[in-house]
């Protein structure tokens, strides 16, 4: 079982360093897909007070093409949305052995072109509260990656 995590255009290293964590807590490869809105050099790094970065398996792609071209490889891809009308508890996560959760940034989420090009993979987490318009990024991961493990778990 491989299982890979997407952060397409990330803009806080915080949320980025929790995924991280989240990543090497569950054996998951982090896909960061530039730009980022934050670097990615020690220094930043130890201010983030990510001491565990050096172990997470991490790879950095300079744009979603590149990424895009290896995905098949990767596995069955399913991209998180607010705007997603499937709600990921209804997607089989834990049937295929190779998973790749795919989220955008912060601000916007993911671009219009992968909506459309991905429409029938893209997946929203319930939010019940009107005054909540989306979750945190680090807490969108950590709960769709430990429902694709729940899910898998034989």
């Amino acid at each position: 079982m491989s299982l890979h995590v997407v952060l397409v255009h990330p803009e806080i290293h915080w949320n980025t360093g929790n995924a991280g964590r989240t990543c090497l807590a569950t054996g998951a490869t982090l896909h960061l897909i530039e730009p980022l809105g934050f670097s990615l050099d020690e220094r930043e790094v130890r201010r983030a007070g990510l001491d565990y970065w050096e172990h997470v398996d991490v790879r950095v792609w300079p744009d979603w093409a590149s990424f895009e071209a290896v995905l098949p490889t990767l596995g069955e891809p399913f991209f998180f949305s607010t705007r997603a009308t499937r709600l990921f508890w209804d997607a089989p996560l834990g049937e295929p052995d190779d998973v790749v959760l795919i989220f955008g940034r912060e601000t916007g989420g993911l671009p219009d072109s992968l909506h459309e090009r991905w429409a029938d993979r893209f997946l929203a987490m319930p939010i019940v509260s009107p005054l909540v318009r989306s979750l945190n990024l680090s807490t969108s991961v950590a709960v769709a990656v430990y429902e694709r493990l729940r899910q898998h778990r034989r």
